[in-house]
């Protein structure tokens, strides 16, 4: 039997699988990563801890599983999406990663809008926000020094694969399916674009080749194969984004899909075959999948799932689990007795908005623990709304037979509830809770030879159970519900703009 690794860099922990070439995952692991909070509305981690805990789910699930480390064909990392980190000549981190939740580049966004918002989007597929080009100019702007040191960008998975492999910076690169992300990417021809770099001023020769999550980077050197349990050049292939990875490795390979990821952030998405980049609502980004020639037009909420962690861990102090919460929230009526709940604790992202904050609308004394935690679920779920009128919209031809939900929040019967009545779509639940690990395994597989589709692990496995079917009656009261949310932005954000002037 032959094996592949794949490894999920997330935001507060490191994911590893052994996975058989016939899709199962024969062995996990995880290992946990702190988020560091230097300042006001910074977020950073640690690249080397990011690195160790790579290494050390590796080497937990080979010495878990048994198998023969001759045995392992390849390696795949998926990782963070929307922040930056740098590298020296040498291939070593010269910067902390500033993190897809960090928002201090709110400031350094001037210079696309200046430039012009429309057309950084017609080019990039993005909206102007909380992502790797702000905050690239954010560093060149505030940290000079560690600016000049940086010799090429990159992405956390990116890094750790150099470092696996022992690449210098010179060997640095960027895989296609963060282009989206970086403000700086001709992202419908896969290639960086002179005209933004050098009207919003960036150093084009920090910016790295680009290339496919198929492609071989590298080997296994003899010091990390050792401290991972492996042999020395077992082959790295270059890796994608983590929603990359879950969208491919739950059996989104083709149009017609529309998907959630409810993770620490909460994500709607479908998958299309073209690129139409949203200049009107500034909200939906065109992101290049893994699947060559499909884009997953998305949206998200920055740190939506951490709301309802949030709450269980701060407001209640751990004292009832979310199955728990979740009996609770379902004995709520829909609605919630008219509670409004606003998701964006570090401002909203999309579209973007620093000055829309966390809030609940409406308190009576007839709320509960149950009305409080359910209102935090309708709201993440009437945000996915006004993303879907978004892209219908945009795609009017497109039709979408159900919602997938994919990663640990899909595996919530009342949130599933919640979200087909808002969305008017039947939700659907995978069988596997994270299935970035399988989509990495399909990505190194192919990769490596080992496999002639990249899809062809992904879809051995890919069966998935409807868990909500959407209540017609229901959906026309959240459709109302949903527009009163809407119109609270407005006035979140001129009351927000008042209390920073006190």
């Amino acid at each position: 039997m032959k094996y592949l690794i794949g490894i999920d860099l997330g935001t507060q922990s490191t994911k590893a699988g052994l996975v058989s070439e016939d899709g199962i995952v024969v062995r996990e692991s995880s290992v946990a990563t702190n988020l560091i909070y230097p300042e006001k509305d910074a977020v950073e981690q640690d690249p080397e801890e990011m690195l160790d805990s790579v290494v050390e789910s590796i080497k937990n699930v080979m010495e878990g599983s048994g198998a023969n480390p001759a045995d392992v064909e390849g390696i795949c990392i998926d990782g963070q999406m929307a922040g930056i980190m740098g590298v020296g000549r040498d291939g070593f981190a010269v910067m902390p990663y500033d993190s897809w939740l960090d928002t201090r580049c709110g400031s350094a966004r001037h210079a696309f809008l200046k430039y012009g918002e429309e057309r950084v989007i017609e080019i990039t597929g993005g909206p102007v926000t909380f992502t790797a080009g702000p905050k690239i100019m954010w560093w060149k702007e505030n940290h000079p020094d560690t600016y000049a040191k940086i010799y090429k960008f990159v992405q956390p998975a990116s890094y750790c694969s150099m470092r696996l492999c022992g690449l210098s910076g010179d060997e640095a690169y960027y895989d296609h399916t963060y282009l989206h992300f970086s403000g700086f990417a001709d992202t419908r021809n896969k290639k960086w674009s002179e005209e933004l770099i050098e009207g919003i001023g960036a150093d084009a020769l920090k910016f790295p080749p680009i290339k496919s999550p198929y492609d071989r980077v590298g080997g296994l050197t003899e010091e990390m194969a050792l401290a991972c349990g492996l042999l020395a050049g077992t082959p790295v292939v270059a890796g994608c984004g983590d929603t990359a990875a879950t969208s491919f490795g739950a059996g989104v390979t083709r149009p017609g899909i529309m998907f959630d990821v409810a993770g620490t952030a909460s994500i709607l998405a479908c998958a299309v075959d073209r690129f139409v980049p949203d200049t009107v609502n500034k909200t939906m980004i065109f992101a290049p999948s893994v699947a060559e020639g499909l884009y997953t037009p998305m949206a998200y909420i920055n740190g939506g799932g951490m709301c309802l962690n949030w709450f269980r861990d701060e407001v209640l102090n751990k004292e009832m689990s979310f199955k728990e919460l979740d009996t609770l929230a379902e004995s709520v009526r829909p609605g919630s007795e008219n509670l409004y709940f606003v998701p964006h604790f570090s401002g909203r992202a999309y579209p973007n908005d620093p000055l829309v904050r966390g809030a609940y609308i409406g308190l009576q004394q007839v709320h509960g623990r149950g009305h409080l935690y359910r209102s935090i679920m309708e709201s993440i779920a009437y945000e996915y709304a006004i993303y879907k009128d978004i892209i219908d919209e945009l795609i009017p031809d497109q039709e979408y037979e159900y919602v997938l939900g994919i990663a640990g929040g899909s595996g919530s019967k009342v949130f599933a509830q919640i979200k087909a009545d808002v969305l008017g779509t039947p939700y659907r639940s995978g069988i596997m809770a994270d299935t970035a690990l399988l989509g990495c395994a399909g990505i190194a597989g192919y990769g490596v030879g080992l496999f002639g589709d990249a899809a062809e692990i992904v879809l051995k496995v890919g069966s998935y159970c409807e868990q909500a079917a959407p209540d017609d009656e229901k959906h026309i009261d959240y459709a109302a519900r949903k527009d009163v949310f809407a119109g609270l932005y407005g006035a979140l954000h001129d009351t927000y703009e008042r209390m920073l002037n006190l």
